[in-house]
């Protein structure tokens, strides 16, 4: 594997990306059976009886599901400048490269 400079944390970046993607998915909508058994261990079939909006995911206001993805594409972004920064300064990538590959990864980012 190449790079290796930030210790492939940039790879942190992207599960944070991909994590807020998917609160922006699911917000307010209904949660799947397994996600309902992965809370079973702290809630049985009456707590949703009582609590019946814990069947959904929380649904976050439009507002702020416009800034979780104005956050997402920086996240995003972030994600691909730590990799191509970390391929060109573990000498995986020559500069001319960097600019090349920085310039496709954003380029197919915007697509």
């Amino acid at each position: 594997m190449s790079g290796g400079a930030f210790d492939y944390k940039q790879y942190n970046i992207a599960m944070i990306a991909d994590e807020v993607e998917q609160i922006i998915l699911n917000s307010g909508k209904p949660k799947t059976k397994e996600e309902l058994h992965d809370e079973s261990w702290h809630r049985n079939n009456s707590w949703y009886e009582t609590h019946p909006e814990d069947l959904n995911h929380y649904k976050y206001p439009d507002d702020v599901i416009e800034e979780f993805k104005k956050g997402l594409d920086i996240l995003r972004r972030a994600q691909i400048y730590a990799q191509r920064i970390d391929w060109l300064v573990s000498c995986d990538d020559s500069e001319e490269s960097f600019h090349e590959r920085l310039k496709e990864d954003l380029d197919k980012l915007a697509k």
